[in-house]
């Protein structure tokens, strides 16, 4: 394996254990009881902080900077996360050839995969296997379908032998390809699997299925729990959920980005600024349409309402996404010890001790 590199950081923070119900490793028994909140985005956090590189997406980090990819994992179960998701995506055998590393392939999944193993058993959260989008897949070639096959067949095989809760198949774009996915995941292991489709501009698949139809060709083939991750935000993300919810009996799965995306420009991809000559703004210039905490909690209560119950937020999302998703269940992780709470404001507190020189210049504050 690789070595590491050295580093003077602080060990990572020990986040609290879970309580009795989250130390339960099953997560179809999770649901039937409630809500399971997943936090992904990890790519574009660790881009944020100053670990990853935008364009190939290659968490790099994992050798680079381990102790980083573990205080992420713990700063999410902090603000919420039921689930310790492994950083695997992008790192299968076609995004490593692209950066070339590919020699990297086994120690840098595996590096993943311990990280994350560590993290959730100190934590009671459930450990997650991590599948994702080849960029290779084409119906009409034998030779990327035998090597999409085989990118599955490995990552699959690394995750079972480190002991997984459960995979994730996400940010498909083909059913065929997700079909691909929950295959290995059945050949290879007896855990559950969640899929989830990334949906682009255009309404349909790249094989031209609607989302709820691609979720009942998985359902239909014995995936435990189907969806929508990642590319639209929740205001172009919902109707389409809405189908999907109608369309299965298994749970359903919302992990939108945490951008405002339109009707005219769905996806985060297809956001252009106007400030900027309306020049698109993925990846490094979404600042501008993010969504607040408070968009992110009432989708989180629309999406219960109507009976989803895997939810998270992904690529854009921080900890501050996951806690108010989490907050918007009723529930209080342990980072809403430090909710906003604006009684003892210099300016709009409310608290008796706040001096009426400075709330009586409210409004020209």
């Amino acid at each position: 394996m690789a070595a590491t590199a050295k580093s003077s950081r602080k060990p990572a923070r020990a986040a609290p254990r879970g309580k009795a119900r989250g130390e339960e490793r099953d997560l179809i028994a999770r649901l039937s009881r409630g809500a399971v909140i997943c936090a992904e985005g990890y790519v574009f956090e660790l881009e944020r902080r100053g670990y990853l590189q935008a364009g190939a997406f290659v968490p790099e980090v994992l050798f680079d900077h381990p102790e980083v990819v573990e205080q992420l994992h713990l700063d999410f179960v902090h603000a919420g996360s039921d689930v310790t998701q492994a950083l695997t995506y992008y790192v299968h055998r076609e995004k490593l050839r692209v950066i070339g590393r590919e020699k990297d392939l086994v120690p840098m999944n595996r590096a993943a995969l311990k990280i994350a193993k560590s993290v959730a058993r100190r934590t009671g959260t459930l450990f997650a296997g991590d599948l994702c989008n080849t960029n290779i897949y084409d119906p009409a070639d034998k030779r990327a379908i035998k090597e999409v096959e085989r990118i599955f067949d490995e990552q699959v095989g690394w995750a079972v032998e480190a002991g997984v809760d459960y995979f994730v198949a996400e940010t498909l774009g083909w059913a065929g390809e997700a079909l691909m996915a929950l295959e290995a995941i059945r050949k290879h292991s007896k855990v559950p699997a969640v899929v989830t489709f990334a949906m682009h501009r255009e309404e349909l698949t790249r094989d031209g299925l609607t989302p709820a139809e691609a979720c009942q060709r998985l359902e239909g083939a014995g995936a435990d729990v189907v969806g929508l991750n990642c590319h639209r935000g929740p205001a172009t993300m919902m109707p389409l959920l809405k189908e999907i919810r109608q369309a299965v009996k298994c749970p359903v799965a919302a992990l939108p980005v945490p951008y405002r995306t339109t009707r005219e420009q769905p996806s985060f991809m297809s956001l252009t600024d106007p400030c900027c000559g309306d020049r698109r703004a993925f990846p490094v210039g979404l600042d501008p349409f993010v969504c607040t905490r408070q968009e992110i909690s009432d989708f989180g209560r629309e999406a219960f309402a109507l009976g989803i119950r895997y939810l998270g937020v992904c690529c854009g999302a921080g900890p501050h996404h996951i806690r108010a998703l989490a907050e918007s269940l009723g529930r209080h992780p342990p980072a809403s010890r430090y909710s906003v709470d604006m009684s003892k404001h210099a300016f709009f507190g409310t608290d008796k001790k706040i001096r009426r020189i400075q709330t009586d210049y409210q409004d020209k504050a």
